[in-house]
């Protein structure tokens, strides 16, 4: 990557290079709500905490490409504050996982893992769809940056996902899909530090 392309500041709106930035993100907007309704219907159905917070990070993720759609050509202060409330969504994600996650220990509940498996690879395909489009853009202001990590961290929590499927399978415990439930959610808190960082600096500068 070139020094400008680690540049903060993001081309003007109405150049090629926005406008197919755009584009992708129109494209993962679709792609994470879609995912976001398979899994959550998979993930009740399955009775597997780690495919429902999977599927309410889709949702996160489609809202936020939405307002990444919406910053989109702005001034770089207001796409930093779009980058906070992003952080702050993608840290309430990662308390809510870990609250499920021992709600469902307490409860005893075991998932299927035929279905975590299934719905895991699916996820993984349209994840990394996404991230291969957004790769060249990685290293832009907050709010790329925050988009990247989201996409990056789902893709690692579909393979979390796939093998908490195989545990399940060969344990016959729910343990696997708790302790994905809990990787996942240290991704999220990670990630939202890292954006709120980033976001501040911009802020400040």
């Amino acid at each position: 990557m070139s020094a400008n392309c680690c540049s903060p500041t993001e081309p003007k709106q109405g150049n090629g290079h926005d406008g197919r930035y755009r584009k992708i993100l129109w494209i993962a907007l679709i792609v994470n709500f879609s995912m976001f309704v398979v899994e959550i219907v998979s993930g009740v159905k399955a009775n597997s905490v780690s495919l429902l917070a999977d599927s309410l990070d889709f949702l996160g993720d489609a809202a936020n490409y939405g307002i990444s759609l919406w910053v989109l050509g702005m001034a770089i202060t207001i796409r930093a504050k779009a980058s906070l409330i992003k952080a702050i969504s993608m840290a309430a994600f990662g308390v809510w996982v870990l609250v499920s996650a021992v709600w469902h220990f307490i409860n005893g509940v075991v998932p299927s893992a035929e279905t975590m498996g299934i719905i895991g690879v699916v996820a993984l395909i349209a994840n990394l769809a996404v991230a291969a489009l957004l790769y060249a853009y990685r290293e832009g202001d907050s709010n790329m940056r925050g988009v990247w990590l989201c996409t990056r961290n789902d893709a690692i929590g579909n393979v979390a996902v796939i093998l908490a499927a195989i545990g399940v399978f060969g344990t016959g415990a729910a343990w696997p899909d708790l302790l994905v439930a809990i990787i996942m959610a240290s991704l999220a808190l990670q990630s939202a530090g890292s954006v709120i960082m980033h976001a501040r600096t911009e802020l400040s500068g």
